[in-house]
């Protein structure tokens, strides 16, 4: 039990759990609320678009703290603005030499991680101020606290939507038979909402607040 408590004490543990439930991108900041619509139709795409989140956030933090006592104040966001851009495009070149089906599935949406507000905000609000690996380390929380709901999010709706998980039919025919239907609105972007929302409120009431 002590050493439990030690472990969440610790700075790495907070800066990883904090965005992952606490102060969640998606559910408390409202962060990165697009691509939740755009990506989560299949559990696929949200599971792609989570680890490339990831992948940029984590390093783009972790290497603007290594660079942060060497940044001029006057071009900081723009030398964070390159790196964000490198590895976006590392990113999408690395889809679209091994998963190029998923790739054109996710469309603009990997690129758009550029712009995406919880890479700069994490890059401006945490990085310049803490060490290498508390920044790495909080990019993974935040990457895992955005890819959480974009799952979330995705199984509800390609369950609901199309009987399937993985493109794979997991709603068995008799049900079908016995009058059941797929609910198409599941699969326009306001069920997304729809779905964010009651994530909202769960956590809130989880959280007793």
């Amino acid at each position: 039990m002590v050493s439990k408590m030690k472990i969440r004490n610790t700075k790495i543990y907070k800066a990883f759990a904090n965005p992952v439930w606490g102060n969640n991108p998606i559910s408390i900041q409202m962060l990165g609320i697009c691509s939740a619509l755009a990506v989560t139709v299949q559990l696929k795409t949200a599971i792609v678009m989570s680890l490339s989140m990831t992948f940029v956030v984590a390093f783009s933090s972790m290497t603007v703290s290594l660079m942060r006592k060497i940044i001029p104040r006057n071009i900081r966001i723009l030398t964070e603005l390159a790196i964000i851009a490198t590895l976006v495009i590392l990113a999408d070149e690395f889809l679209r030499a091994y998963f190029y089906d998923i790739s054109k599935q996710l469309s603009i949406f990997v690129g758009l991680i550029i712009t995406n507000c919880i890479v700069m905000g994490r890059a401006e609000a945490f990085a310049l101020s803490n060490p290498p690996h508390l920044a790495f380390v909080d990019g993974l929380g935040n990457g895992a606290g955005y890819g959480g709901v974009l799952v979330t999010v995705a199984f509800i709706r390609e369950l609901l939507g199309s009987g399937k998980i993985f493109g794979f039919r997991v709603i068995p025919e008799s049900v079908y038979a016995a009058g059941y239907e797929d609910m198409g609105f599941m699969l326009l972007a306001p069920a997304a909402f729809i779905i964010i929302g009651l994530l909202v409120w769960l956590q809130k009431v989880l959280a007793g607040e």
